[in-house]
């Protein structure tokens, strides 16, 4: 006799794997929290926030059907040099901001729950501990990924603290302003303008 899953449709068995991973523990419930707000590289750039998006987002998105989800995708160009961030609007009123700079998604996912995740995060902290288990599957080998990178970024010197997007975005447009300037000649010699005309210079030239 055949396997059960050959003898199902294929989108039934698609949807079987779907609900297993949207109700794979922990539940991602988010206690206090109005919005979140991602920005991040479409392609080849921000691979652990990419893939947060792809595997723990809709994760979110079950556990909080309420809850207001934006993400800003954009695509990168070579001069183009932003973090990639996450903004969480609080029901309280304030806004908290995750630097996702260089983070695997294990990592973003549990700076995330430390921070809304309530008592239910908690307790499977707790447990998890207890039983000697990680609190996330692949935690551990995403950990020592994570760290790798870092170690090769600082002996290049290239770790530094990147704008996020808005700020990259504010920049762009005050250099755009600042090459506004006086309009030249071929030379190169600054051109003012003539001086506005006044009732004495108009008579003597009439």
């Amino acid at each position: 006799m055949p396997p059960r899953s050959e003898t199902l449709p294929g989108g039934i068995v698609r949807l079987t794997k779907l609900l297993a991973h949207l109700n794979s523990p922990p539940k991602l419930a988010l206690a206090g929290v109005k919005s979140l707000r991602m920005s991040l590289a479409s392609q080849n750039d921000d691979f652990g926030a990419r893939h947060f998006v792809d595997t723990d987002l809709p994760r979110i998105r079950y556990a909080n059907p309420n809850l207001d989800i934006q993400v800003q995708q954009v695509k990168k160009g070579q001069h183009d040099i932003w973090r990639p961030e996450m903004e969480l609007e609080l029901e309280n009123g304030t806004v908290q901001k995750l630097d996702l700079q260089d983070k695997w998604s294990t990592t973003i996912l549990k700076e995330l729950m430390e921070v809304a995740g309530g008592d239910p995060w908690k307790r499977h902290v707790a447990e998890s501990k207890s039983a000697g288990m990680p609190l996330l599957p692949g935690e551990h080998l995403h950990q020592a990924e994570e760290r790798r990178l870092k170690v090769r970024k600082w002996k290049r010197g290239e770790v530094k603290v990147l704008p996020t997007l808005q700020e990259h975005l504010k920049m762009q447009a005050e250099e755009g302003k600042a090459k506004i300037g006086p309009k030249k000649d071929p030379k190169g010699v600054k051109i003012s303008p003539p001086p506005p005309a006044t009732e004495s210079t108009t008579e003597a030239t009439s």
